[in-house]
């Protein structure tokens, strides 16, 4: 076998490959033969078919079922040969029977030769804060706020009332579509309403209409109405005001707490904040390592990885679409396709390039161990964390998505190990921020 192989431009290849006549004339020989006694033909008894007309009637088709069988082995041998790593599938074309053997030519892209920069000079800032009193405080009161219940009033409307309200909006005098209507909630401070409509409900009372002139910003969803200026009569029918639940014993049930009291709920606040901002500091850390390493590493990515990656993650986001749409597409939406990923692709090609090296080079195997602790932290946020560690174990595939995940964290550990890294201590907020 004979193998030419030319650099074209970029990570493609090009090789031709010519296999001796014997390798194919061979194997046809050897198909027709095993086809003779086999076949039926009329003035013939079964299996007395000449072998001339046999090669007649089938000999092109067996030609070309071998010559597609001897590309698809022969493309290995050759790239194996000259010790070339394709990157998907090739493309095959030049095909032709010659006087000395079959020759075809294949054009394919080649994984890029990789070598990781120096991660000493990498920088990363990794953020980080502690818990404090406060902070759990500040937790109690948003869990305060989701369990608001409304109780009406008879009072003039104050800043953070819900409001019950008919309503009905002009332009130029005249009505538009969506400008009336009945029973519209608002919440005065909740920014749910167009520019000064929540201000001006401010002192209204029930059954009194307010009247205002507003104006709808230029940015506003429906073109027909914005930037226009508009009347609004608003009629309130209901006032509500706020009012927060106590936390108390009836309150941390609700959180699980069954016998203990307001200490051991604030603890269970703070466990849960913790591992909360364990994951965000770990998440943003790693997301750091990964643009470093980009930043630091530019390679050449094989299109034929990046396409295929495009598509992946154009079938997984139609996958949820539907799912959202319980098993129908959404109405009026086009289907994702792979070119709208086209940089998300790259990156993600990039990164498991970059990471596959360091592994290899490094020698770095996946720990059991952790392995282990990670199911055991997913578990833990489930009512029984045995049944999901053991729901994991039941299948490798479940378990080789955590040690795939497992692996990545250690590679971005090998990194912090040896880049200039600087902790920096906020707030728990400002860690959080990004998260929400």
């Amino acid at each position: 076998m004979q193998v030419t192989v030319e650099a074209t431009q970029g990570l493609e290849k090009k090789i031709t490959v010519e296999v001796p006549s014997n390798r194919v004339n061979d194997e046809v020989s050897k198909r027709l033969k095993s086809m003779q006694p086999k076949i039926k033909m009329q003035g013939f008894r079964p299996g007395k078919v000449p072998m001339s007309i046999v090669e007649k009637r089938y000999r092109n088709s067996v030609v070309q079922e071998v010559n597609s069988e001897v590309i698809s082995s022969t493309f290995y041998e050759a790239v194996a040969q000259e010790k070339l790593s394709p990157a998907g599938m090739p493309k095959i074309e030049g095909q032709e029977n010659t006087g000395t053997g079959f020759k075809y030519t294949a054009v394919f892209e080649v994984y890029p030769e990789i070598k990781i920069t120096d991660v000493e000079s990498i920088a990363i800032e990794r953020d980080n804060a502690e818990i404090t009193e406060a902070d759990i405080d500040n937790m109690v009161d948003k869990l305060q706020k989701q369990r608001t219940e409304w109780v009406a009033v008879e009072r003039a409307a104050q800043d953070g009332d819900k409001l019950t309200c008919d309503y009905k909006g002009t332009i130029d005098g005249e009505s538009f579509a969506g400008g009336e209507g009945s029973e519209l909630p608002v919440t005065i401070g909740a920014n749910g309403m167009i520019p000064g409509f929540e201000e001006g409900m401010i002192g209204a009372e029930i059954d009194k209409t307010v009247e205002m002139d507003l104006t709808f910003p230029e940015s506003y969803g429906s073109p027909e109405v914005a930037g226009k200026d508009v009347h609004f009569s608003v009629t309130v029918k209901k006032i509500e005001e706020p009012t927060l639940p106590e936390v108390n014993k009836e309150f941390i049930k609700i959180f699980g707490i069954e016998d203990g009291g307001i200490d051991d709920f604030r603890n269970e606040l703070r466990s849960n904040m913790q591992r909360e901002l364990d994951r965000t500091v770990k998440s943003k850390v790693k997301r750091k390592v990964m643009d470093a390493l980009l930043t630091a590493n530019e390679i050449d990515v094989p299109g034929s990885l990046i396409s295929s990656e495009g598509n992946r993650i154009a079938q997984q986001m139609n996958e949820q679409m539907k799912a959202n749409q319980a098993g129908a597409a959404a109405q009026g939406m086009q289907p994702f396709e792979g070119n709208q990923f086209k940089e998300e692709a790259k990156r993600r090609v990039s990164l498991g390039l970059l990471l596959g090296e360091i592994v290899k080079t490094n020698e770095i195997k996946v720990s059991a161990e952790k392995v282990k602790a990670e199911i055991e932290l997913i578990a833990s946020t489930y009512d029984d964390p045995k049944e999901v560690v053991g729901w994991y174990y039941q299948d490798k595939n479940r378990v080789g998505e955590v040690e795939s995940m497992v692996l990545e964290d250690q590679v971005v550990d090998w990194v912090l190990e040896r880049a200039q890294v600087t902790d920096n201590m906020t707030s728990f907020d400002e860690v959080m921020k990004e998260s929400r």
